[in-house]
């Protein structure tokens, strides 16, 4: 490697490594403002108990919800065409876009129309666990469309076509030899389905509330706890999403959906 070339990627090493560094700072940061005696006060408590099995409960449910969804939508918008798929595709895209704020509020004015208030008069969403996985689904769900989408894509429609020519129903075809090929990136959509509902904040403060022993998740744990000054229990619980957004991470790696600009 030339001089020329060496001084050129030291200068794009160093403009991209500020961020990285800046990653590393914050994460070392949390690491040292707590200790361990704060992570284990933290759990002790039973309100941080509540949300962490909240967030568990609600998130898994959500990614099941998001899956239920990403599939077909994922599947029609990879392998047909059909009128208004423009419209359909650029829809699916407004909750990434709009400020998580506007989701919550949103959906809180929805609750307040003629539909939704009948709906509420059957099951309760505003300001209940309902609510809370509602909220984590708008946004998780459209992550787990997008990249169901690049999976249907990046497989070849050739195995389906000749499933079809053996004797498979289009149905068939589609249970027996598109889902099992589509495995990785199914659990890619589920482990980012998963991330993103746990880390979902501003739509379940505006739509389902920060109710302790209620409505309480990781994310609005934060953000009681630093309204009343306990620092430490709010870096305790941040450490402990941090370390289920790693675990995330490394399992969708090890899963591997490439090309879906999300990984």
């Amino acid at each position: 490697m030339n001089a020329s070339n060496r001084v050129f990627y030291l200068c794009l090493a160093l403009l991209g490594g500020t961020y990285v560094v800046l990653i590393v700072a914050m994460l070392v940061a949390d690491l040292r403002y707590t200790a361990p005696g704060n992570l284990l006060e933290a759990l002790a408590s039973p309100e941080i108990r509540y949300a962490i099995r909240l967030s568990l409960v609600s998130c898994t449910i959500t990614t099941l919800l998001a899956l239920w969804v990403a599939v077909p939508l994922g599947y029609l918008l990879a392998r047909t065409s059909f009128p208004g798929k423009a419209a359909v595709d650029t829809i699916l895209d407004v909750p990434i876009v709009l400020p998580p704020l506007v989701i919550g509020l949103s959906l809180l004015i929805l609750f307040q129309t003629g539909i939704g208030a009948s709906i509420e008069h059957y099951l309760r969403f505003t300001f209940a666990v309902p609510g809370v996985i509602l909220a984590q689904f708008m946004v998780s769900a459209a992550f787990a469309v997008r990249t169901m989408r690049v999976t249907f894509e990046q497989l070849s429609p050739r195995t389906e076509q000749v499933a079809r020519t053996l004797g498979c129903s289009r149905h068939q075809a589609f249970w027996r030899v598109v889902l099992p090929e589509a495995r990785p990136g199914l659990l890619t959509a589920a482990t980012l389905a998963w991330a993103r509902a746990l880390g979902e904040f501003g739509p379940i403060l505006v739509f389902a509330g920060a109710t302790r022993m209620r409505t309480e998740v990781l994310p609005t744990t934060v953000f009681l706890e630093l309204s009343v000054g306990r620092i430490e229990a709010a870096i305790a619980v941040s450490l402990l999403m941090i370390a289920a957004a790693a675990v995330v991470l490394v399992l969708t790696r090890l899963f591997g959906l490439r090309g879906t600009g999300l990984i």
